[in-house]
């Protein structure tokens, strides 16, 4: 198994309302590039999946909110699977401050495994040797 990292990076201008803080629409965007950095170290980048026929929309997200990051702010995300049976996958992301240690946000996102017709596929006796790199990381505690 190899260790995958936290994502981090700072808040960036365009992101940001006239406040100076992070508009929250972009939390998503966050969650979205932590869960392709996640696939991205676990040798499962996004290319690949796609290169084998497999889709993996979303099938719901959600993000609490719970102290502002603000334009230049350095942040980590630190993302956990909760879920995989091989069809479904949810994640979990906590969004810190870099800086003060802070607790930002929290979110959620579950994602299908499809083909190209957007028809669900078990992983598991499909394409085993996604499921187990996907089985392997189910639970695993990411840190810095």
């Amino acid at each position: 198994m190899k260790k995958i990292y936290p994502y981090k990076r700072k808040v960036y201008y365009y992101e940001t309302d006239k406040m100076s803080i992070m508009h929250h629409s972009n939390y998503i965007r966050i969650l979205e590039e932590t869960r392709v950095s996640m696939l991205n170290q676990a040798g499962t980048p996004f290319e690949q999946i796609e290169a084998l026929g497999i889709l993996m929309p979303v099938l719901s997200v959600d993000c609490q909110y719970r102290s502002p990051l603000r334009f230049d702010d350095e942040f980590t995300v630190y993302p956990k699977i909760v879920k995989f049976n091989g069809t479904i996958m949810e994640l979990e992301y906590r969004v810190v401050n870099s800086t003060t240690g802070k607790l930002c946000a929290e979110g959620h996102s579950s994602h299908c495994f499809t083909d190209t017709s957007l028809k669900p596929i078990r992983t598991r006796t499909q394409y085993p040797e996604i499921y187990r790199i996907f089985n392997e990381y189910n639970g695993y505690d990411i840190t810095d």
